[in-house]
Order: structure tokens, then sequence, then C-alpha cells
């Protein structure tokens, strides 16, 4: 086997019998809402982007979960 088929496999593996789209859901929530919505949709100025940054301040530490994505990856693997 090759390795972009082996690869299209895990990927496939990860998609669907993984948690990953549900962390990936939780990671990025916050584009769902809001300002998030019309961030994503490229309907915010830097002007306003730096209004929302300054009025929310400095975000909390947040774990990026890089290794359980990686044993995710792994696992498919």
């Amino acid at each position: 086997m090759d390795n972009f088929s082996r690869a299209t496999l895990a990927a496939n593996k990860v998609l669907t019998s993984s948690r990953y789209l549900e962390l990936r859901k939780q990671r990025y929530a916050s584009f769902d809402s809001g300002a998030g919505v019309e961030f994503e949709a490229g309907k915010l100025s830097l002007e306003k982007l730096a209004e929302i940054g300054a009025s929310v301040g400095v975000p909390g530490l947040t774990s990026g979960k890089q290794e359980l994505y990686e044993a995710i990856i792994n696992q498919a693997l």
C-alpha cells in the first residue's frame, strides 16, 4: 500500500471514528456566535477587531491539547 493510500485511510479513521471533530468544534466554539461569526465571514475591519480585543482584554490560557490530537492520529496509524 502506498503512503497516499495509507494516509487517506488514516484520515478517514480520524474523521469517522474519533473525538477529533467534537474537540475541534469545542476549540473553535467562539466562531459560532457573535463577533466570531462576523470575523469568520470577513465582515470585521481591523479597527473593529482592535476594539473587540481592547474591550475583552487578555484571554485566559487554554490548553491546545496538542498531545491529545497527536494520540488520536497515532491511533489511526
